[in-house]
């Protein structure tokens, strides 16, 4: 089974950066973060296929977030810069074995693999 551990959480001043990284026991093809606000919908934030052929960003991050990997150690990065009040959430980690090639790993595909989470405040 593929386990999904996120860390690099905490609180911001808006304005601020983080970087979140995603260990997995096993590197899938896809990997995602995902974040989820109270009384929001789960928002796809990034994805990254493996080898980092491919990257996907959510208009809401583009140009301030960045997706990366270390295949090597099995993780997956999201450095998060000029964050806002906004950004504040709980971040997921989430892989899938789909190759989504053509989507470059959009979160919106399926993902069945997921992290516990990681706390971001920004304020």
């Amino acid at each position: 089974d593929v386990q999904l551990v996120e860390s690099g959480g905490g609180s911001v001043q808006p304005g601020g950066t983080l970087r979140l990284a995603c260990t997995q026991s096993i590197r899938k093809y896809c990997a995602a973060w995902f974040r989820q606000a109270p009384g929001k919908e789960r928002e796809g934030v990034a994805g990254i296929s493996a080898g980092g052929g491919g990257t996907y960003y959510a208009d809401s991050v583009k140009g301030r977030f960045t997706i990366s990997e270390d295949n090597a150690k099995s993780m997956v990065y999201l450095q998060m810069d000029s964050l806002k009040p906004e950004d504040t959430a709980t971040y997921f980690c989430a892989a899938t074995g789909m190759r989504y090639v053509s989507t470059r790993c959009d979160p919106r595909n399926e993902y069945n693999y997921w992290g516990q989470g990681t706390q971001v405040t920004v304020s």
